[in-house]
């Protein structure tokens, strides 16, 4: 049978890889942006998880509007990109911080 720790499990998992996307990939804009969604899919799980084990329909509603956020910041995400690619060619991290100022 399947438990809450088995989800808490696979939660941490894919947290870890999407904070380790985030620390050890600076160079490329698109895996981070999966890896910020690779964080809040590890979000989701837990939310879902303990709605099931606490017999609560508050979790997975919650999960819905993530999911609904998640989808819009990654819509926003990409048309930032391609603009930004259409202006400058390329989108390296490090020539989007020389923007500052």
């Amino acid at each position: 049978m399947i438990g809450i720790g088995h989800y808490l499990v696979l939660s941490a998992v894919l947290l870890t890889l999407g904070v380790l996307g985030i620390a050890f990939n600076r160079r490329n804009i698109i895996v981070i942006l999966m890896s910020v969604e690779l964080i809040l899919l590890a979000v989701n799980t837990n939310l879902v998880a303990f709605s099931v084990f606490l017999g609560d329909m508050v979790g997975q509603v919650f999960a819905m509007f993530v999911l609904t956020v998640a989808a819009a910041e990654a819509a926003i995400g990409l048309a930032i990109l391609v603009t930004y690619f259409r202006n400058r060619g390329t989108i390296a991290v490090d020539d989007v911080r020389q923007m500052r100022g």
